[in-house]
C-alpha cells in the first residue's frame, strides 16, 4: 500500500502555524493603520478640502450651464426622448435677438430719477447736456440678458459648498476621512505585512516574488486612485449634473454622500489595478499559464465587467471608466507573463521518492 508524498511537507508550515502568522500580521498591519490614522487626524481638514475640488468645479460649471454660459453635455439626450415634443410637430425654433448673442433675455422695470441719469451720461459724453434741475423721475424699462444678470448678482457663498444636514455629520465625515487618509499614508507597512503572510507560504525558490511585487503593488494601487480622482471622478460628476439639468432637477450635494463617494471609488479603483500583479503571480508559482489566460479572455472580460459593476456607483459612465482600464491591465498582465516566461520545471519537484511503501 503506498500513498503520495505530500508536497507541502517539507517546505510549508502546518495549519495552527498558518494561524499564529496570520495573527502577528494582522496585529502588526492594525498597530500600522493606527499610527497613520493618528497621524492623519492632524491633516485630515487639508485633505477634505483637496477633496472638494472636484465637486466645487462640476458646481461651478453646473451654474454656468444654468446661466447659460456653457452647453451641458447630455444636450443629445433631447433627440432621444420621444416626450419632448408631439410626433409630425417640428420644434418651433427659439427667436433670440442678434444682440444677446443666443443669451436668455429678462425685462426688468426700474425707477431712475432721470437728473442723475443724464449727469452720469454727461460725464461719458460731454456732448449731452445736464438734466435741468426741475427734471421729474421718469420710469425706465431695462433689458438685461441673463448672462450680464449672473455676472451683476453673484453667486451665494454657500452654492458652490456642501450641505451638512446634522450637526454631527461634519465631525463624523472628519474622522471618516482621517480612517481613509490614514489607510493611505501607512498602505506600504500594510502591504508589506500582507505579502510577508503570503511569503510564509510559498517555497524559498517562490518568496523572492514578494520583495519584486511589493514595490509593483504600491505603484498599481496608488495609480489607480490617482487615476480616479484626477480622471474618473471630476467626468462621473459632470455627467451625473448634466443629467440632473436634463431633467430639471436642482442639485444640492450632501458632506456625507459625496464623501463616501469620493473615498470609496478611489479605494475600489486601487485594487481593482492589482490584476495584471495577480495574474504574473499565479503564472510564476504555476497556478495558470500565459495559455489559459489567453484561452479565457472572454470570460475575463464578463468578470471584469461584473466586477465593475458592483465596485462602481449605480452610473455606467464609471462603470465602463474602471471596465476599459482593466481590460487594458489584463492585456499588460499577459504581456508581463509572456514577457519573463516560467520555468517549465516542476517547481514541487524536489528530486526525491514521491512514493512510499507501507510495511504489513
Amino acid at each position: 500500500m503506498s500513498r503520495e508524498k505530500d508536497l507541502f511537507d517539507d517546505s510549508t508550515m502546518s495549519f495552527g502555524e498558518h494561524l499564529e502568522e496570520l495573527r502577528k500580521r494582522l496585529i502588526l498591519a492594525l498597530l500600522g493603520l493606527t499610527v497613520g490614522v493618528i497621524i492623519s487626524l492632524f491633516f485630515s481638514d487639508r485633505v477634505m478640502k483637496t477633496m472638494e475640488i472636484p465637486v466645487k468645479n462640476a458646481l461651478a460649471r453646473y451654474y454656468k450651464i444654468l446661466n447659460g454660459e456653457e452647453d451641458p453635455g447630455v444636450e443629445f439626450l433631447n433627440n432621444l426622448n420621444p416626450w419632448k415634443k408631439p410626433k409630425g410637430e417640428k420644434a418651433k425654433p427659439k427667436v433670440v435677438p442678434e444682440d444677446t448673442k443666443e443669451a436668455v433675455i429678462k425685462t426688468i422695470d426700474v425707477q431712475i430719477d432721470g437728473r442723475e441719469l443724464l449727469n452720469a451720461l454727461h460725464e461719458i459724453e460731454p456732448s449731452i447736456p445736464k438734466a435741468p434741475p426741475n427734471a421729474k423721475p421718469f420710469s425706465l424699462t431695462l433689458t438685461i440678458a441673463e448672462k450680464a444678470l449672473s455676472q451683476i448678482i453673484p453667486l451665494p457663498p454657500t452654492a458652490l459648498s456642501l450641505v451638512a444636514l446634522t450637526a454631527e455629520e461634519a465631525f463624523m465625515v472628519y474622522l471618516k476621512v482621517a480612517l481613509v487618509a490614514g489607510l493611505m499614508l501607512s498602505s506600504p507597512w500594510v502591504f508589506y505585512q500582507m505579502w510577508l503572510f503570503v511569503a510564509a507560504g510559498l517555497y524559498p525558490h517562490e518568496r523572492k516574488y514578494v520583495y519584486i511585487y511589493l514595490p509593483m503593488s504600491l505603484f498599481l494601487f496608488f495609480g489607480g486612485a490617482i487615476f480616479c480622482f484626477f480622471a474618473v471622478i471630476p467626468f462621473v460628476l459632470n455627467f451625473l449634473f448634466d443629467f440632473n439639468i436634463w431633467l430639471d432637477i436642482t442639485i444640492q450635494p450632501r458632506l456625507t454622500e459625496y464623501v463616501s463617494f469620493v473615498v470609496i471609488l478611489p479605494v475600489m479603483f486601487g485594487i481593482s489595478f492589482q490584476l495584471p500583479l495577480v495574474m504574473l503571480f499565479l503564472e510564476r508559482i504555476n497556478v495558470f499559464n500565459v495559455k489559459v489566460f489567453r484561452e479565457k479572455r472572454r470570460l475575463a472580460i464578463l468578470a471584469i465587467a461584473f466586477l465593475s459593476m458592483i465596485l462602481t456607483p449605480s452610473d455606467p459612465v464609471s462603470m465602463m471608466l474602471m471596465m476599459i482600464p482593466l481590460c487594458l491591465l489584463y492585456e499588460l498582465g499577459i504581456m508581463l507573463c509572456t514577457w519573463q516566461p516560467q520555468s517549465k520545471e516542476n517547481p514541487f519537484d524536489d528530486g526525491k521518492t514521491t512514493l512510499i511503501t507501507k510495511g504489513k
